[in-house]
Order: structure tokens, then sequence, then C-alpha cells
């Protein structure tokens, strides 16, 4: 098997020495998504309202929360990113994400910025540290890997 070699799906995987329900937290609330992934993330009618760095809006559709093990939402262009959450046994969380429907034109870009934003929670969740620099203009499309 290549790097990523299934054209229509992104798959990344990540381990984190917090518990499941403590992952699943960061990524089902406004606090928790605020925290890694976007300088605000708030929910509202079933729908996620995304600010990040650079201006950019987006409004994702919340298609499965079940906690604590699976949380999916309708992302840029259409994809639809799933996190998968499983209990590593010794008190610890893998985490299977998975997008899928990414138009070509961007897949570049958004199997890097996955990296970018998995990397950064493991850092909130883990260390209490966010590696972001909350600069309007230091961003990814300025050719910086804050995301």
């Amino acid at each position: 098997m290549s790097f990523q070699d299934d054209p229509d799906v992104i798959r990344w995987r990540l381990h984190l020495k917090s518990p499941v329900a403590k992952v699943y937290r960061a990524l089902a609330t406004d606090d928790g998504r605020a925290r890694f992934w976007a300088e605000s993330a708030r929910e509202h009618d079933g729908f996620i309202h995304f600010v990040f760095p650079n201006g950019a809006r987006w409004n994702g559709r919340i298609l499965q929360a079940r906690p604590p093990h699976t949380y999916a939402v309708l992302y840029f262009g259409g994809s639809v990113a799933t996190f998968e959450l499983a209990d590593d046994g010794q008190g610890g969380t893998d985490l299977s994400l998975t997008d899928s429907g990414v138009p070509i034109q961007h897949r570049a870009e958004v199997i890097a910025g996955w990296v970018s934003v998995l990397m950064n929670l493991k850092a909130v969740v883990d260390f209490g540290v966010d590696l972001r620099g909350h600069d309007a203009t230091r961003h990814w499309d300025n050719g910086y890997v804050e995301n």
C-alpha cells in the first residue's frame, strides 16, 4: 500500500495518551474545537460555524455525533470528515480520520492540512499546548503551517 493511495478518501491515524471521552469533547464542543481546529467553531442548529485564522468561514453540518466514539461533519468542498475514536487498552485513544469526497484539485492541500489539525489536537489534548499563532497575517494561505 502506498501513501494515501485511495483517490476518494484521505485517511490518517493518531494515537493520543488521553482517554476517549476527553478527545471526543475536543471534537464535539465549541470550546474544544476552538482550542485546536479553528479560531471559532460554534455549533448552532446542527451546524458548526467555523472561522479560521485567514478569515475563511465554513458552515459544516454535523452528520454524526455518537459519544464518545464517532463524530462526523460535512466539511470544505462537501467532503465528509469522520473521526472514529477507540480505547487503546491503556487509557489512551486511537483516532482514525477519514475525509471522503475531497475535490481532486484540493487533495494535496487537504492531506497536509489534516496533519496540521491532528498534530495540534494532540498538542492540546495531551499536553495543554496550542501550537497555532493566532495571527491573522501568518496562516496557511501565506505559507505558514498554523491551521
